[in-house]
């Protein structure tokens, strides 16, 4: 029998081994998964003076009153900037949950390769504390809002009636159409763009989960009702006041609202804003001792 050159049993091997190679290769990048690694908290008190800290990094923070969730980020991107030494749009500063203007309380921020970890926040079940005043109805379901309807039938509305609607209507798994003053897109344009111009745009409900809605209202005479809500993502705290406020007949709207917990995390650990902004002001002296 002719033995075969070697040159062609080589090739034919190169070439089948090649095709399992490769074949193999593109299985394995199928299966193959980044691993994210978790970014490091930033707690409270003085800064490393190690700039690697906000290469990957997360951050608990008191968003004031008034702030948008973007106005902690921008100056916070700001900050880091001057102490980095480097152009703002070169840091990357994310949040993971909105919170109004006029509310308060805990707001996730993560920074550097930690905004890769940002969804992972976003889907924990939040937990905020308030008060709803009834009788009064507002085009934000807020108090920043305008006033569109008072009725003084609130002062008839027992506390049991508000418990018994509670308990029938808000708990567990329920759904709630978001409001209009709210960033949701409808056709591409957010809501609030349509709100602001004075049209009312059809809204899909969505399924949201409320695990907890304690109610506390002392005195009967009185129109103001505080809570506590526990919550999944996703879920209106303004639209359960204003639901609620609809269902017992008098209407209501948000007065004060403060985000206490995302998942494990609390707000008694956050940084308010000016000790974060002192703090990273201090870190860019250390950083940059001939420049202070």
């Amino acid at each position: 029998m002719k033995r075969p050159h070697a040159s062609e049993s080589d090739t034919n091997t190169v070439d089948n081994n090649s095709d399992v190679s490769s074949s193999g290769v593109k299985e394995a990048k199928k299966k193959k998964k980044k691993v994210l690694v978790p970014p490091t908290p930033v707690t409270v008190g003085v800064l490393a003076a190690d700039a690697s800290i906000w290469e990957n990094a997360v951050l608990l923070i008191d968003k004031p009153k008034t702030w948008t969730s973007f106005d902690v980020c921008g100056k916070l991107r700001g900050e880091l900037a001057r102490a980095l030494n480097v152009k703002p749009k070169k840091i990357k500063v994310g949040h993971a949950g909105t919170l109004d203007p006029m509310a308060t309380g805990l707001l996730i921020v993560c920074v550097g390769k930690g905004t890769k970890s940002i969804d992972s926040f976003v889907s924990m079940t939040k937990e905020y504390s308030g008060v709803f005043r009834l009788g009064q109805v507002t085009d934000s379901y807020d108090a920043d809002g305008s006033l569109l309807k008072e009725d003084s039938s609130w002062q008839s509305i027992t506390n049991e009636e508000l418990y018994k609607s509670r308990d029938e209507h808000f708990l567990g798994d329920i759904e709630q159409v978001p409001p209009m003053f709210s960033a949701i897109r409808v056709d591409g344009k957010r809501l609030y763009e349509s709100a602001r111009q004075g049209k009312e745009v059809d809204r899909k409900s969505r399924k949201v989960h409320v695990q907890t809605f304690d109610l506390t209202r002392h005195d009967e005479t009185s129109p103001f009702v505080a809570f506590w809500v526990t919550c999944s993502k996703g879920t209106y705290v303004r639209s359960l006041a204003h639901d609620l406020g609809e269902l017992v007949g008098c209407g209501a709207h948000l007065t004060e609202l403060r985000r206490e917990c995302i998942g494990e995390y609390s707000v008694k650990d956050a940084w308010d804003m000016d000790t974060l902004i002192e703090a990273v002001r201090d870190q860019k002296a250390r950083l940059n001792p001939d420049q202070s």
